[in-house]
């Protein structure tokens, strides 16, 4: 699937927490096989483990009809909220369809504070998600009101009046957009950075 340009709107990007979840615990990226991201899924929960795979429904022909079906957000990957002890980290290897853990320069790293969080925001929303072009820079500002307060992003001006909310995940290199209605935002200053090299494009086994 394409990632659709965007438009003349204006757009906010997610860039740090949500205050809406006080849990220690990380999220990390799995990288599943073709097509396995819901076998993985049942494997990983049945092994007592907490995963998020963030689906999305689209519009689906078959001969003379049309339907709506539920599709990964992100093909291929799903997330996982644990401590990836060695244990852990060899029970979800183990697991039937999956291929890796993400990171970078052979270390596996968990995704930025509040990004997981955010995109549960999206999906809870009911509005509909659209997969966006990877994009990070902006002024940044928080949601204070509505389906997604709490979410913080990086707003970026554009000519019309439409806004957008587009959560980019760092150990992905993709984002994800929805669009705003009249929620009211707030500037912020302090910026998370990941401990993510972003030169290195390519995604390290660990």
């Amino acid at each position: 699937m394409e990632h659709p340009r965007p438009d003349q709107s204006e757009q906010l990007i997610l860039s740090s927490a949500v205050d809406l979840s006080q849990t220690s615990l990380p999220w990390y990226v799995v990288h599943t096989r073709s097509r396995h991201e819901v076998k993985v899924q049942v494997g990983l929960c049945g092994k007592g483990l907490e995963t998020f795979l963030p689906l999305i429904k689209v519009r689906s022909r078959r001969r003379d009809r049309c339907k709506y079906i539920h599709i990964p957000l992100f093909p291929g990957y799903l997330f996982v909220h644990t401590h990836l002890k060695p244990e852990i980290y060899h029970d979800i290897l183990k697991t039937v369809g999956v291929a890796r853990i993400v990171g970078f320069n052979n270390r596996c790293l968990p995704v930025e504070p509040g990004k997981v969080e955010a995109i549960q925001l999206m999906l809870a929303s009911g509005r509909p998600l659209t997969p966006w072009q990877y994009l990070t820079r902006g002024k940044r500002v928080r949601i204070v009101e509505g389906p997604l307060a709490g979410a913080e992003g990086i707003i970026l001006q554009r000519r019309d009046k439409k806004r957008r909310l587009v959560v980019a995940i760092e150990l992905l290199q993709r984002s994800v957009a929805v669009e705003l209605e009249e929620e009211a935002v707030e500037p912020l200053r302090d910026y998370y950075r990941p401990q993510v090299n972003p030169a290195q494009q390519k995604l390290a086994k660990y």
